[in-house]
């Protein structure tokens, strides 16, 4: 900055020149004229001066935020004995300080009415003051204390005049300055004596915001003036105020009084509540006039909020007495204060409004009770207290009854206590805990019984509400489809080599042991149109998915070998057509071999009620070769004309739904669904539900390997996003939510794990007399893993079948996948056989088979993994003991000897007679003995054997023999038994 005059220096802050010269000779500089220059330096020194003089350097220095930390490491034994440690504690603390300016006049202004008269300075150091009380009460505050808003602060300079021209007011106008005193001292001396009892008022101490801050250019002369003025006006305005807030206070409780229904409260004194009515009344008027008040920290803490009522009633100013009386003489420590008091004028402002307050009538102190804490005595009225009255009504519910439903469920849905409806069974004789589910009749008479309406609901509800919201039943457009044909037949009749050679592949020749073991889908283009094949296994342990195959098909091709006829799997695939009411076409393959004799094949049908159309009856026959395609464009055109006949068609805008065909698991895809289309067109990214599984469709594949984006009717393709694999034969639907979808899923899984429950319950009751007398059934336990899920039913059916009375098969675990190490896990733990069926084991199960000397056993070829486990299970079966003669002799005489006894003389008539096999002794044919020999002699010598036509004789332990019996000599065998 440039150096100026005194002049200038005097016009730049708005104060004359005579002051600043006065100021600048009490600082010490030698100005004495208006047109001397006054450098940075000397400026800088004034400003100094003047921050010294009054107090102003202090509030700069001062520091607004102190924190404290404070650290100690102490050491603590825990433990005893060799256990015995110490463990190192360290504590940290940490305290921070804040400095706010809270206006402390009313402290202020009590401490000392000798001082106030004796120094006018007392009023030009209130900021000094006022920051020495502020640092104390700072700690003592509670966070909830508001702190007032106040005006920007004054720049440096500003701040320097404004000082300057206080300590000039009062060294020149002594007159004026004692009337501000005078009207400054009328207040603290009626505080000071109401310091105890009238502290407990609550009403906020309102604060005017500093104007002498936002300018301080008033001349010297005119300072006294403008106090005069502002003093007599405000005193004007307070007594105008008054007499209208104490006429419209008492104007308000006259009202309150003619509604008040509480006897208590129409006892009350108006003449007690009207001057704290009063009271109210201004501190709620000065708080419009004033936008920037603040509440008393005691007000906020309780409150948190404004109040919104400018006049209390009398109820809440009677309650509001015993709290205040807790905090008094605090009321006056908690007041807000500006950051800065600016000038005199503003800090006697301020007092005026802190008379107001403090001029407030003395309430009358509640008895003592001998120095007890004072009872507390609400005035409030029935009708302005919170509270939470217990409905008296009793509600009564709908409750939904399915047609089985447990205790607690039952419970939940009436809003009562599982006892009560635990009670209610009791009293209707049945006994039933919490977890144990009751029949619908009975809940009924529950629900009648505790007052509520029952709702009957069938267990398959949520099924039908699915089938409402994604069946279109309305007329939809319907286009010409693809027959979908399944070729069935017996085990190696060559049903996958004359699909082959119709899609010109060589799947059969890929297959593991020749045959097929899962049913596969293809959709081919012929001369004669689209057609869609289902391949189905034809092994007798395949019956369900031929079951499948036939009820999700338009026509079935019956395939038999020329030179085999028919066989059992034939008659089998015969009833399943059938029963799923699809026209038949049979294909006599083999006709190019030797021995082929299409005549008996046609008798063979004939007798089965299969008859063909040359015989009058309604049955396609056409002889084929898969192997030179003979006959195969004969059986094509066929299967057209028997499609054209049915006149095939599928509607298009409609949800898509279609059957499950297969279901297997990738190790690195995850669940792979086969499914066939039979309605609806389906799309990438649609939500799919079949039956426990559901999920997002995120790939589709076609027979190819080839990725679409849409399936039509009559089209198998593999997708991809399902949760679990479902089971083959499985209806798939699409469903809009997939929260709908997941209920459904949960549904299915929880009423198909009821039901097994049920049927082990039932299967338990039934054998138990049973199972008490007989002896315990030996079991094999399993791990069985597959690669797809049609097998894993098919082996399972197939073990279960094996078993009888006495060992049968347990599967504790199984699934769609490789082996892994959980299943080896479950295996061990329970003692169980791993097999896989055209599955391996991957790296971690192989481990844990190797450290536990598990055998994983592995096979692709289902009647050798049947075969194995029927001979296991007759190992495990008790072997039969057979009873075998080994030889025969006639007693001819019986003599005594001194050392053995009885002795019989005998010829060995039929075998031969061993020493150590027991015996039977047989009178005329009778069995009269059983035992063994004692000895068995040659004339004098021991013998062990004696052969057919040689004489011995035989000593008879503990038996007597006579002439003309039969000793007859014979050996227990145990024999194997087998399945």
């Amino acid at each position: 900055m440039a150096d100026v005059t005194v002049s200038e220096l005097a016009t730049s802050v708005g104060a004359s020149v005579d002051r600043i010269l006065m100021q600048m000779k009490q600082a010490g500089l030698s100005h004495t004229a208006a047109d001397d220059i006054v450098s940075d330096e000397q400026k800088q020194r004034l400003l100094s001066f003047l921050k010294s003089s009054h107090g102003g350097a202090e509030v700069a220095e001062a520091p607004k935020k102190i924190t404290l930390k404070r650290k100690t490491i102490s050491t603590l034994k825990t433990g005893s004995g060799s256990a015995r440690k110490t463990v190192n504690v360290e504590v940290r603390k940490k305290r921070t300080y804040v400095k706010r300016d809270v206006d402390e006049s009313g402290d202020l202004l009590a401490d000392s009415v000798s001082e106030l008269e004796a120094n006018v300075d007392v009023v030009a150091e209130g900021n000094s003051v006022l920051v020495a009380s502020n640092e104390n009460i700072v700690e003592e505050s509670t966070p909830d204390t508001d702190v007032q808003k106040t005006a920007p602060a004054n720049t440096a300079e500003d701040q320097a005049s404004v000082n300057a021209e206080t300590q000039e007011s009062e060294v020149s106008s002594e007159a004026p300055v004692d009337e501000v005193v005078a009207a400054v001292i009328e207040t603290p001396v009626e505080a000071s004596a109401d310091e105890n009892v009238g502290a407990k008022d609550d009403s906020p101490v309102v604060k005017k915001p500093p104007v002498a801050a936002k300018k301080s250019t008033f001349s010297l002369v005119d300072d006294a003036e403008i106090l005069r003025q502002r003093a007599a006006v405000a005193r004007k305005k307070r007594e105008a105020d008054l007499i209208a807030e104490k006429a419209r206070a008492a104007k308000k409780l006259q009202d309150e009084k003619e509604q008040k229904e509480n006897p208590k409260t129409e006892k009350a004194s108006p003449e007690k509540t009207s001057p704290e009515k009063a009271k109210q009344e201004r501190s709620g008027a000065k708080s419009e006039r004033h936008p920037n008040v603040t509440k008393s920290a005691d007000d906020s803490h309780k409150h948190g909020k404004k109040r919104e009522k400018a006049a209390p009633t009398a109820f809440e100013e009677g309650e509001d007495k015993s709290k205040h009386r807790k905090t008094a003489g605090k009321a006056v420590k908690k007041v807000a204060a500006p950051k800065k008091a600016s000038s005199a004028l503003d800090y006697v402002e301020d007092v005026s409004e802190i008379e107001e307050v403090i001029h407030t009538p003395k309430r009358r102190k509640l008895s003592s009770n001998n120095g007890r804490r004072p009872i507390k005595l609400s005035n409030k009225p029935a009708n302005n207290r919170h509270g939470f009255k217990k409905p008296t009504a009793k509600i009564t519910y709908d409750v939904e009854l399915p047609e089985e439903i447990s205790v607690s469920e039952l419970a939940s849905r009436m809003k009562v206590k599982g006892g009560e409806v635990v009670k209610q069974l009791m009293k209707l004789g049945t006994m039933a805990t919490m977890n144990q589910s009751i029949d619908q009749e009975t809940a009924q008479l529950v629900v009648e019984e505790l007052g509520h309406r029952f709702v009957l609901v069938s267990s398959d509800a949520i099924e039908h509400e699915l089938k409402e919201d994604s069946f279109d039943d309305s007329p939809s457009e319907s286009v010409s489809r693809a027959p979908v044909v399944t070729v069935m037949g017996h085990v190696d009749h060559g049903k996958t080599s004359l699909l082959d050679y119709i899609r010109k592949a060589k799947v059969a020749s890929g297959e593991a042991g020749g045959i097929t073991q899962h049913i596969g889908a293809y959709r081919v283009g012929t001369s004669h149109g689209e057609l869609t094949f289902l391949d189905t296994p034809g092994h007798a342990a395949f019956t369900a998915m031929r079951a499948r195959g036939a009820q999700c098909t338009d026509i079935v091709i019956l395939v038999v070998a020329a030179d085999d006829g028919v066989m059992p799997q034939t008659e089998e695939a015969i009833q399943h057509a059938r029963a799923a009411g699809v026209p038949i076409v049979v294909a006599i393959n083999k006709i190019d071999k030797e021995g082929a004799d299409p005549d008996r094949v046609k008798n063979e049908l004939s007798a089965k009620d299969v008859i063909p159309d040359d015989w009058g009856g309604d049955t396609q026959f056409i002889q084929v070769s898969a192997h030179t395609g003979e006959g195969i464009d004969s059986l094509l055109e066929a299967v057209a004309l028997q499609s054209e006949l049915l006149e095939l068609k599928a509607p298009i805008a409609v949800p898509p739904r279609g059957v499950v065909i297969e279901a297997r698991m990738d190790k690195g895809r995850g669940v792979i669904a086969t499914v066939l289309v039979q309605a609806g067109m389906l799309k990438v990214g649609e939500i799919l539900l079949a039956g426990q599984s559901f999920g997002r469709v995120r790939v589709m594949t076609n027979e190819r390997g080839e990725r679409v984006n849409e399936a039509s009717p009559s089209t198998p393709v593999e997708l991809l996003g399902l949760d679990v694999p479902p089971n083959a034969g499985d209806e798939f639907i699409i469903v809009k939510d997939e929260r709908k979808a997941r209920e459904v899923a949960g549904f299915r899984a929880e009423k198909e794990r009821q039901e097994k429950l049920q049927r082990q319950q039932a299967s338990k009751l039934e054998n138990m007399f049973a199972d008490m007398s007989a002896t315990e059934k030996k079991v094999l336990p399993i791990v069985l893993k597959t690669d797809v899920r049609g097998s894993l039913e098919a082996i399972q059916s197939a073990l279960l079948d094996i078993g009888n009375d006495e060992v049968q098969v347990n599967f504790v675990g199984g699934g769609v996948g490789a082996i892994t190490e959980n299943d080896l896990n479950l295996a061990l733990t329970s003692g169980a056989i791993v097999l896989g069926f055209n599955v391996r084991a991957d790296a971690s199960a192989r481990k844990t088979a190797e450290s536990e000397v598990i055998e994983i056993r592995y096979y692709s070829i289902i009647y050798q993994l049947i075969d194995e486990v029927r001979s296991a299970l007759g190992g495990m079966l008790d072997p039969e003991r057979v009873e075998e003669i080994v030889g025969i002799a006639d007693v001819r005489d019986v003599f005594r000897s001194p050392k053995f006894g009885q002795v019989a003389g005998c010829m060995v008539v039929e075998g031969a007679v061993h020493r150590n096999k027991p015996i039977r002794v047989l009178r005329e044919n009778v069995v009269i003995f059983e035992g063994e020999l004692e000895s068995l002699r040659r004339f004098k010598d021991d013998v062990n054997e004696v052969r057919n036509g040689i004489e011995c004789g035989i000593g008879v332990k503990n038996y007597d023999v006579k002439v003309g019996d039969q000793i007859e000599v014979f050996e227990v065998k145990e024999v194997a038994r087998e399945l």
